[in-house]
């Protein structure tokens, strides 16, 4: 933050099937904070249709955007500042929260700013009352993103390694679904992991016999299915128990994955602070296997609660916020990307 500055930012997330919304305050810390999850919608469908997702984001921004100023009793008048979501994400899910928050800033004639999604991601761990002090190492881990980030201070950020295929939380859902699991499939997988034996089957954990920092997770979903195949009686998938049994030993295998490549991250960047972040961050597993890993060698892992791990609009507002404190603003185009390199931005106040 800078000095004594106070601004209030109003964050907006829509970038795929949660339209969060928040108002973040540079002083007292978060306000207000609103969620919608469309995951009930998309169900029926076994993941997200991205029209649909748009169309519901319509539906729903202006509700929440009115609830979460009537939750700090202030008036949309008394806004600093907007940040919004501008990607990775859905093309037309981005543009719903661009539009609105371009048009309501233009309106109010506060600035406006485009906030990189994962970024959000990364510094949702500060809006804890013990947040991580610079620097550290950061591992995103989501649907989309399985990345290790060497992060000096805000904006300064230098990848150090990621999925090279399927995202960790990609492999999960997509496992999820050849085991006939409902959706959203990682969150029930995870559930369906603790009534299983982690030690039954032997499950690969890739590219942890080589060096290097990135990830691939398509051969142990390779191995997943012809698991499933080989204890599958014929046009029906294997036992209940041997089910339970697939997603426990699944699941160890990505989060010892996981494990094994921060440490070495940590190691490499002579570093001993690990931030998690992402939706596949408030998998009760990889937390407690990271904090027994990091303990015993003097090291902190740090992440938000559960509400900030999966998409929300406090992030974005946090993000944003220190952004616009800085000075750093967006015109009145539009931004929105559905790929975008976190290590393409810079600090606030630099990207001019």
């Amino acid at each position: 933050m800078t000095g004594d500055l106070s601004m209030r930012v109003l964050g907006i997330e829509t970038s795929c099937d949660e339209t969060g919304v928040a108002i973040y305050d540079s002083q007292e810390g978060l306000l207000a904070n609103r969620l919608y999850s469309q995951a009930e919608m998309h169900a029926e469908f076994g993941g997200v249709v991205p029209e649909l997702a748009s169309r519901d984001h319509v539906r729903k921004i202006l509700p929440l955007i009115k609830a979460v100023l009537d939750d700090c009793g202030m008036q949309k008048t008394e806004l600093d500042g907007i940040a919004y979501t501008a990607g990775p994400g859905l093309m037309g899910a981005l543009m719903v929260g661009g539009s609105l928050a371009t048009a309501l800033a233009f309106a109010l004639e506060i600035p406006v700013l485009a906030v990189h999604h994962m970024e959000g991601h990364l510094l949702a761990p500060m809006l804890e009352a013990s947040p991580p002090k610079f620097p550290f190492i950061a591992l995103l881990v989501s649907g989309g993103h399985t990345q290790l980030v060497s992060v000096a201070s805000v904006g300064a950020y230098r990848l150090l390694g990621e999925s090279l295929d399927d995202a960790a939380g990609e492999a999960f859902d997509k496992t999820a679904k050849m085991l006939d699991l409902d959706y959203p499939g990682g969150p029930r997988l995870a559930a369906t992991a603790e009534r299983g034996h982690i030690e039954r089957f032997k499950f690969p954990r890739p590219m942890t016999d080589r060096p290097g920092l990135d990830f691939s997770f398509s051969g142990l979903k390779t191995f997943t299915r012809n698991l499933i195949y080989d204890h599958s009686a014929e046009n029906s998938l294997p036992d209940e128990q041997t089910i339970c049994d697939i997603c426990a030993g699944f699941q160890e295998a990505v989060v010892d994955t996981l494990v094994i490549k921060c440490l070495r991250a940590l190691k490499q960047e002579s570093l001993n602070t690990l931030v998690i972040a992402g939706g596949v961050s408030a998998n009760q597993r990889l937390r407690s296997k990271l904090h027994q890993a990091l303990a015993s060698e003097h090291r902190e892992v740090f992440y938000a609660r559960h509400e900030f791990c999966t998409d929300n609009g406090a992030m974005i507002a946090y993000a944003g916020c220190q952004r616009l404190l800085a000075g750093e603003y967006n015109g009145l185009a539009i931004t929105a990307r559905p790929r975008w390199p976190l290590d393409s931005l810079k600090p606030p106040g630099e990207a001019f």
